[in-house]
């Protein structure tokens, strides 16, 4: 099976307001989407699944309208979440008091069946988070490290969350400029490699036992090349990075995953 992904960001603020939304009714338009892709047959693809993740105001809508076609005519279209919470809701516990946050569970019980998780806004996020209470981590390699690792335990936290709901996971791994270092990219490959294998060992630990009922799809996607302006990785580099991710999981898993 192919997978494309397509994330849809803040697809729910409209252009009139300074968000990318071609529509005033964001609603609306993220029916649309869903509606032109059956209408183009991209429901009806061999071998090919699109799943597209929507922020979290335009889930219902979006679903809604999938759920209006016959199966036949949407059997290659998925919808996911851009994340889910790191404590989950459970039966005769934690009723769910997670306000502003998305726990696994609604998502799926919205009808979500695909989560990406660790991408580059949420990792810079969640690393800006510990600087606003240690400054010395942007400066400091040795706290930089631990930050960061306490950002891959806590993504973790969300993939095994993610899992228990029966959601497939989209894990983002990627270096930063100030990970990745200057140079010739021979002289950069081990510090590259060092940070996507933290983020792995990490990021994937206890997903074992899913994987026989979910899905797993390791996206790279390198901080200080996501956004305006910014020039993406050429082919050497993404092969490079492909490879060693697959090397890595492989150890970890017993297999290698598709790397998107």
């Amino acid at each position: 099976m192919t997978e494309i992904f397509v994330n849809l960001k803040r697809f729910d603020v409209p252009r009139s307001l300074g968000g990318i939304c071609p529509s005033d009714d964001p609603a609306e338009w993220g029916s649309w989407v869903i509606a032109e892709s059956v209408k183009l047959d991209l429901g009806n693809l061999t071998g090919i699944r699109l799943t597209y993740f929507f922020p979290e105001a335009l889930l219902i809508p979006a679903i809604a309208k999938l759920a209006s076609f016959d199966q036949d005519s949407t059997r290659s279209l998925a919808i996911g979440c851009q994340g889910v919470f790191r404590e989950n809701i459970v039966k005769g516990g934690n009723f769910g008091a997670f306000t502003t946050n998305l726990p696994a569970l609604a998502a799926r019980n919205l009808g979500c069946t695909w989560a990406i998780i660790g991408h580059s806004e949420e990792r810079k996020d969640k690393f800006d988070l510990i600087q606003y209470y240690d400054s010395h981590i942007s400066s400091d390699l040795g706290s930089m490290r631990r930050a960061n690792q306490t950002v891959d335990e806590i993504i973790n936290a969300e993939v095994l969350c993610a899992y228990e709901s029966g959601l497939n996971v989209l894990l983002c791994v990627g270096e930063t400029a100030v990970e990745r270092g200057e140079g010739e990219f021979e002289s950069l490959k081990p510090r590259i490699q060092g940070v996507l294998r933290a983020q792995l060992e990490i990021g994937l630990q206890g997903v074992i036992p899913y994987l026989s009922e979910c899905k797993l799809i390791i996206g790279y996607e390198p901080r200080w090349a996501i956004g305006p302006g910014k020039t993406p990785p050429g082919a050497e580099y993404i092969g490079f990075v492909s490879t060693y991710i697959k090397t890595v999981c492989l150890e970890i898993l017993g297999f290698e995953p598709d790397v998107v």
